[in-house]
């Protein structure tokens, strides 16, 4: 056979598929039970849960942060699978990782239906040209209403404008924690459960998933989709080959989104097989790969064949839509929890990262010992903060911003779409308050279960400080979800933050005996036995001032007793002051201590008297 013929049918069994849906719709279970049922990870081999999430914070959040690559051999034919990230703020990398495939798996939840980010991914996939595969997951929930969300699924094709081909899209009936899928529901009448696999879902992607187009005889050319980073390579760039064959230790031209070129050498080649990276000496069109040898390479950026630099259309970058200032740890406690304290560890941590996060943006600031950062969203960067804290770093995050440009004159800020559900009884407590932070009702589903969906567009500046008063107002049961819409014309000023500061009077150690008496004045971020410092936040006043308050003070002895005077103080528990929650809640003129160890909301201004003569200035 002729090495051409060789290509053709290398090429002819290859699918690339990218599997899309909401955040914790099933995305990285599903690629779990195909790895098992393809034999990619063998019956022996301890396969842990959400093998795709290999970061921590992946882990503990369930969600999948960065996109990773998987391949799976089926009846001769060799899959690559790419897990998406579900959360609006990593939307980027989604729209840049379809770019790699010929088709997506769209999953949708069998009971919640079609979300906002549904909606997002799904715009951005027809939008390519990509046929998708419906797959409704989770059909083993007792509450699960497959047919009335395949209809929901269709009226979305059909919002989003999908032609003709699109819209005669195959579905396959999912559980993909329990491994198995149908073509039809019906097919589930008295089977047991457990001899039934994912065969039909794998025979749909070979019969629905074009081969990649592509020519192995062309010269060569691979886009950028993504990167990675490897302490011994540096910067990977993960694409796909769309013409010819590349080789370990080929010399090669990059095409840079800036219009000039750069010459380099292919110092190593991977591919992908079940969970590993493997080494390469040559891949084909249509492979996906990952190339190292370029320091400095971005997505989007072509790489071509010395004599033939002919590069492919660029992919789109995301705007930054939120800002954080992160500056130096200048209170009383620096030092004491992290190793890595200045302003040359802070710079050099973020120059790291935007070696792999490339819809993070950093900008100096007026002081050399602070940052301004920019990202997708609060999620986005609440991720990067909570990395650098684990790693050792101590630093200060501002109140988040949103990044406003202007276009013909006009200002414009970032819109996001905004879907919440709750109890029908707390739906006009809700729409009352987004209407005050500038929301406008698209629409509103009320079902026979008693709860009530609103779909909102509503300005991102509007959202920061949503979440835990939207959770108190519907006691804990409602659920949010929100994605970027678009830039739009400013909708003017939004409330901010209604209480006042409890702010500490002096260095000490909180006392139960103090706390108990603050507990009328407020909500309260720590319990007694805990160091504070002057200009420390303790808690959130009940009135809109703020007050400066001694949680340290101690009851004084006398000889006199009185009958319960020494019954033991009831404190009410204080608010888990996670990170987000903490971002949430600053002003303006505060900002979060974040440390290995501890979370710290305090005044930027430590002294009373400092902060007076500031704010008479501002």
């Amino acid at each position: 056979m002729t090495s051409s013929m060789t290509h053709r049918h290398a090429i002819e069994n290859l699918r690339n598929v990218a599997i899309i849906a909401h955040v914790d719709h099933g995305k990285t279970t599903l690629i779990d039970g195909l790895l098992r049922h393809t034999g990619m990870v063998p019956e022996h081999k301890q396969l842990a849960e959400r093998a795709m999430d290999t970061n921590d914070l992946e882990r503990e959040r369930g969600i999948t942060i960065v996109s990773k690559c998987t391949s799976i051999t089926y009846r001769d034919h060799r899959i690559n699978i790419v897990d998406t990230p579900g959360h609006a703020d990593f939307g980027g990398e989604v729209e840049r990782v379809l770019a790699m495939v010929d088709s997506v798996l769209l999953l949708v939840d069998a009971f919640e239906g079609p979300m906002p980010q549904t909606r997002f991914v799904l715009n951005k996939a027809l939008q390519l040209g990509l046929n998708p595969i419906v797959v409704i997951n989770k059909i083993d929930r007792p509450d699960g209403r497959p047919d009335q969300v395949l209809d929901l699924v269709f009226d979305l094709f059909v919002t989003l404008g999908a032609n003709d081909r699109q819209l005669e899209f195959p579905v396959v009936y999912a559980s993909a924690k329990r491994r198995y899928a149908v073509r039809e529901i019906e097919d589930l009448k008295g089977k047991d459960i457990e001899t039934l696999d994912l065969t039909p879902l794998l025979d749909s992607i070979l019969e629905n998933v074009p081969h990649p187009p592509g020519n192995p005889t062309a010269p060569l050319r691979l886009q950028i989709a993504t990167l990675q980073y490897s302490d011994y390579l540096g910067r990977l760039g993960v694409g796909r080959v769309y013409d010819g064959v590349i080789n370990e230790g080929d010399r090669v031209m990059a095409c840079r989104r800036d219009g000039t070129t750069t010459e380099f050498k292919i110092s190593k080649l991977y591919g992908f097989s079940g969970l590993d990276r493997i080494e390469r000496s040559r891949s084909s069109a249509g492979e996906i790969v990952v190339i190292a040898g370029i320091s400095d390479v971005l997505p989007g950026e072509t790489i071509c064949a010395l004599e033939h630099p002919n590069p492919l259309p660029l992919i789109a970058v995301d705007e930054p839509t939120i800002s954080m200032r992160f500056s130096v740890n200048n209170g009383p406690f620096c030092g004491q929890d992290g190793k890595f304290v200045t302003s040359r560890h802070i710079k050099g941590r973020l120059e790291r990262e935007l070696e792999q996060n490339v819809a993070l943006r950093v900008e100096p600031t007026e002081t050399p010992e602070a940052f301004s950062v920019m990202g997708r969203g609060e999620l986005h960067l609440s991720i990067l903060i909570e990395t650098m804290r684990r790693e050792g770093y101590e630093l200060l995050v501002g109140r988040p911003r949103v990044v406003v440009k202007e276009v013909d004159g006009q200002k414009m800020e970032p819109i996001e779409e905004l879907v919440v559900e709750m109890d029908d009884a707390y739906a006009g407590s809700v729409i009352e308050e987004l209407n005050k932070r500038r929301g406008e009702m698209q629409e509103m589903q009320v079902n026979e279960l008693g709860t009530t969906r609103l779909r909102f567009l509503i300005p991102s500046r509007g959202l920061i400080g949503f979440r835990s008063g939207f959770l108190t107002s519907t006691r804990g049961t409602g659920v949010m979800y929100h994605t970027f819409h678009a830039f739009g014309p400013y909708r003017g000023d939004t409330p901010g933050r209604a209480s006042g500061a409890l702010i500490v009077q002096e260095a000490g150690e909180t006392t139960g005996y103090a706390l108990a008496n603050l507990q009328e004045r407020g909500t309260m971020f720590m319990g007694p036995g805990e160091k504070v410092y002057m200009g420390q936040l303790v808690g959130l006043h009940v009135r809109e001032n703020d007050l400066v308050v001694n949680p340290c003070k101690k009851k004084q002895l006398t000889n006199m007793r009185a009958s319960g005077s020494d019954d033991a103080v009831r404190l009410t528990p204080p608010i888990d002051l996670t990170l987000e929650r903490a971002l949430e809640t600053i002003g303006d003129d505060e900002v979060v201590e974040v440390t290995p160890l501890s979370i710290r909301v305090r005044k930027v201004w430590l002294d009373h008297n400092d902060r007076k003569r500031y704010g008479k200035k501002s």
